[in-house]
């Protein structure tokens, strides 16, 4: 990894740092670069089945670097720039964001793109991008909108005002709201106990679960049974259904 970006693995859980505190964890194209491959590389190994995200410092992330982006030297080129928000939600293994402070633009989108998300008291959550005149372009509205419907999102996407941790959570932006101080073992505990489960199968309810947003109901509830049947095949669900019947905890193996 980097400096600016750490990652940390305990018993099949990595927490993915944003280490910039003093630029409030604003990305970079190095930092973008760096979580690209952390998240690959997670992907790729059997020591981890979740993923905890957060940042350093007072805040979760303020999105893309500002000042760097006039290094592209095409629209074009920015268009096509690498983003970390697709690396994360291209993720095979489950994520939770763990939000500590200001999630702004980009820092909300990669919010977004994890599959859980809990946030602290001191946590705001803001699309600020229109104040500069331009939108968000991780997927800050579809995202958004699925989260919080199509009135809110266009509430924070048009005017670029922030929202506190209790109104996310009203707003379904977010599932929990925690103290500062409770934060990392609450983010660390659903990651652990997502971790406890048979990794192939915890994969597999990511993937049906976007599915579900993105076909028509038959062909959703057609898809999920197909999901299920491919993991009834799996060495897992032989032994989770062993384990049931002699009455011990299951041992899971991730492939």
């Amino acid at each position: 990894m980097s400096d600016e970006v750490t990652l940390d693995v305990d018993d099949q859980v990595a927490t993915l740092t944003l280490n910039r505190p003093a630029k409030l964890n604003a990305v970079t194209a190095e930092m973008s670069a760096a979580i690209v491959r952390a998240v690959e590389w997670c992907d790729g190994t059997d020591e981890v089945r979740a993923i905890v995200v957060t940042g350093a410092g007072r805040a979760f992330s303020a999105g893309s670097d500002i000042r760097e982006l006039d290094r592209y030297a095409t629209p074009w080129d920015f268009r096509n720039r690498t983003d970390y928000c697709d690396a994360i939600r291209a993720a095979r293994t489950p994520t939770i964001a763990a939000v500590n402070g200001y999630a702004l633009g980009g820092g909300l989108e990669t919010a977004l793109s994890c599959d859980i998300r809990i946030a602290s008291t001191a946590a705001t959550f803001a699309a600020p991008e229109i104040k500069l005149g331009w939108i968000g372009g991780g997927g800050m509205t579809s995202l958004l909108s699925r989260a919080i419907g199509p009135g809110n999102t266009a509430l924070m996407i048009m005017t670029g005002e922030p929202i506190d941790a209790e109104q996310a959570l009203r707003w379904h932006l977010i599932s929990e709201v925690v103290s500062p101080d409770g934060l990392t073992a609450r983010a660390t505990a659903i990651a652990a106990t997502i971790a406890s489960r048979a990794p192939i199968a915890a994969e597999t309810a990511k993937i049906n679960l976007r599915a579900a947003y993105s076909l028509p109901e038959d062909k959703a509830l057609e898809y999920e049974r197909d999901l299920q049947t491919i993991c009834f095949a799996t060495e897992d669900a032989a032994e989770g259904r062993l384990a049931f019947t002699e009455k011990r905890a299951p041992v899971f193996r991730r492939r």
